[in-house]
């Protein structure tokens, strides 16, 4: 392979005119040949035995060169965009030329990522909403824990709200049982709202081994459409009744759901896990503001198909995630009565932002001379292996270097801009921020020492938690690798 020539077609599009080897075109023909002689009768010889010469005079002569350009191509204009160094952001258009005693003409047409400038990124203005944490958040948060710690209790008596009773029911209308109207030993929360409105109301006040009826009438937007307004009756029989049991609020409560032994190490436990949490909320809320400032910051003719290549990319990344729930694009536009172009529009908009920032953090990357270390990809590699319960080599084989180098980079970027930027503090419903203290260095400190004054003592060390920060790009490829499937079981109810 030749490249005669490299020329701007259009703006941020190229046009790459190589020369593929005749040597080269000729194996690729012989390889189709081979691939496509068994699928070719050719009367006076057995099937697949027939040779090339004679199947191209049967034919014609280029009877096997779509096979071999389709399998040729791809390698050559690889090659070709590499040793020219192109940024192609698209599918080439091709066109084929003549075919001569030197090889074959080809011309492609790539788009090219597009110049970028920034109007800043650095001394971005951004507010930092702090959220102190209340008596009501810890109580929640321990509410929880004694509901995970809860245990069901039998009772003789009618029926109440809030029991869970275990029914037998057989629904029918005008008669005839439906679809999904049947269930033996289902478990059901009185008063939780899951059945049709009225269902649950008409079990309350009965006892265990009652059989009864349960007239209801299913509303006018139910999802079944036979069943839409339909008065239906529920043959139901109670086997038992249970009420929910929590645990009393004490040191042996937080004995059993901790690694404490007071109630009051837990909740001050509990504490410091939202306010880390808050903390962490705070500084994620920081760098997505971050991120829609440098959005804003682009400047650049960004070619369409950028922003329709992210919408592919997003698009297939929900259906990786709609497969591990057991549902199928498919399936997913069925239930929901949406087309595909739909589902795009909706994508649009997110894929052009993250499309900006994307650009405007390789600008960075570029303008600030940020690069990753070796040590910065192993240890990436150790973080995806931890976090996906691979092995190293396998996290390798599914991630190359060079874009985890990039991603890497991409990071530090943000990472920068962060560090550069003017961020203001604000209490949670307060209207004016104020500007966050600015940390004394340790030489300041020095100088600020009387002379003669003894040195002042160091305030006990205060015991801090690592935020983690939110990455500007995803590496769905270890994510795809790891994928996995659950079935989802649907219960008409």
């Amino acid at each position: 392979m030749s490249v005669k020539n490299v020329t701007t077609a259009e703006k941020n599009q190229v046009k790459l005119e190589l020369v593929i080897a005749k040597a080269d075109f000729d194996n690729a023909v012989n390889k189709a040949y081979r691939k496509n002689v068994g699928k070719i009768t050719v009367p006076g010889f057995r099937k697949g035995k027939a040779p090339r010469s004679i199947i191209e005079k049967m034919y014609g002569k280029g009877v096997f060169y779509e096979d071999a350009l389709n399998d040729i191509l791809p390698d050559e204009l690889s090659k070709a965009v590499e040793e020219k160094k192109l940024d192609v952001v698209s599918r080439p258009e091709i066109e084929v030329g003549e075919i001569t005693d030197e090889g074959v003409e080809v011309t492609a047409i790539y788009f090219v990522k597009p110049e970028v400038t920034l109007k800043s990124y650095k001394g971005l203005e951004v507010t930092k909403t702090l959220r102190a944490v209340t008596e009501d958040d810890v109580n929640h948060e321990i509410d929880h824990a004694r509901e995970r710690a809860s245990r069901m209790v039998e009772v003789d008596r009618a029926a109440e709200k809030g029991d869970f009773a275990t029914i037998d029911y057989l629904g029918t209308v005008d008669g005839v049982a439906f679809d999904g109207g049947k269930d033996e030993g289902h478990k059901l929360e009185l008063g939780s709202g899951a059945f049709i409105p009225g269902f649950e109301d008409q079990i309350v006040g009965h006892k265990v081994g009652d059989a009864f009826d349960v007239n209801v009438t299913f509303p006018e937007e139910y999802h079944a459409e036979d069943l839409k307004g339909k008065a239906a009756v529920f043959a139901v029989k109670l086997h038992k009744l249970e009420v929910k049991e929590l645990p009393a609020l004490d040191d042996e409560f937080a004995k059993d759901v901790s690694e404490f032994d007071t109630l009051d190490e837990y909740k001050a436990d509990v504490k410091a896990n939202i306010e880390k949490r808050y903390a962490d909320m705070a500084d994620s809320d920081v760098e997505n503001q971050i991120k829609m400032a440098l959005v804003e910051a682009v400047e650049a003719d960004i070619p369409e198909c950028m922003f329709e290549n992210e919408v592919e990319a997003m698009i297939q990344d929900y259906s990786y995630r709609m497969q591990s729930q057991g549902i199928s694009m498919e399936m997913y536009m069925k239930y929901t009565g949406m087309t595909m172009e739909n589902f795009k529009e909706q994508f649009k908009p997110q894929a052009e932002s993250q499309v900006k920032l994307q650009l405007a953090l390789e600008k960075i990357v570029e303008l600030e001379s940020i690069t990753a270390t070796e040590e910065d990809v192993e240890a990436e590699y150790a973080k995806l292996a931890e976090a996906y319960k691979m092995e190293v080599e396998k996290i390798k084989e599914a991630i190359q270097a060079e874009m985890l180098k990039k991603d890497i980079a991409v990071n530090k970027a943000v990472a920068l801009v962060k560090e550069n930027a003017k961020i203001t503090e604000k209490a949670e419903g307060e209207e004016k921020p104020k500007k966050a203290p600015v940390k004394k260095t340790a030489a300041k400190k020095a100088e600020e020492k009387a002379e003669g004054e003894e040195a002042p003592k160091k305030a006990p060390a205060k015991k801090t938690t690592a935020t983690k920060s939110t990455t500007a790009t995803k590496t769905t490829t270890a994510k795809k690798t790891t994928a996995t499937k659950a079935k989802k079981e649907d219960k008409a109810e």
